[in-house]
């Protein structure tokens, strides 16, 4: 990924939040197809340190999981927060008109050899760790254990597992930083009356 380095982030806690708070992933891979892609969601495990491993599971039937070349780098890729933003709101529009529009953003991208598998007590350890994830912190969560057993053991057969254990971690967090004082709270000023007050506050707490 193309990182400025006003853009780029390494402080590893904070590239794992963004992925937390992400959860739905981007998997690509290489295989004699050529490149193949899926959405879906990943748990960190943030073991072995310092990158962690990234863990989630597939559709048997979608072939990415036994056409993707084995040795071959995999990539995850995770979107964050992101916002339009309109030269309008620049000062440096008011005072000389050379402004363009831009895109804010945060992006992930994590690095690293994937492996698939299909072990049923593995699958269920995964599973039931995904909905935990998902599940906690809802008023009346569901649990995996909720299902009567032989239905979950039906449905784990559908899917393989995936655990990538990363060794390259990208983070970008695009806020603004190249913009001066003035026109960074112009966009804090501009994003929050537009509603988004998420991407307001990470430009805000840019250095």
């Amino acid at each position: 990924m193309y990182i400025p380095t006003q853009f780029r982030e390494t402080d590893i806690p904070t590239i794992h939040g963004a992925i937390r708070a992400a959860g739905l992933a981007t998997l690509v891979t290489t295989g004699p197809d050529g490149i193949l892609a899926t959405p879906l969601p990943l748990l960190l495990d943030p073991e072995p340190a310092p990158y962690g491993t990234l863990l989630g599971h597939v559709a048997r039937a979608n072939t990415q999981w036994h056409r993707s070349a084995p040795d071959a780098e995999a990539l995850a890729m995770f979107a964050g927060p992101d916002a339009y933003v309109t030269p309008s709101w620049y000062a440096t529009k008011r005072a000389t008109g050379k402004v363009v529009p831009t895109w804010n953003y945060v992006a992930v991208h994590a690095y690293g050899r994937v492996e698939f598998f299909d072990d049923a007590a593995r699958l269920l350890e995964l599973v039931t760790r995904l909905t935990s994830r998902h599940e906690g912190e809802r008023d009346t969560p569901w649990a995996v254990s909720d299902a009567p057993p032989e239905f979950t053991q039906s449905q784990l057969k559908g899917i393989v597992g995936l655990r990538l254990t990363i060794t390259r971690l990208e983070g970008k967090w695009k806020m603004s930083q190249n913009r001066n004082a003035e026109d960074r709270a112009g966009v804090v000023a501009g994003l929050t009356a537009e509603g988004n007050p998420t991407v307001a506050d990470l430009v805000a707490r840019q250095p």
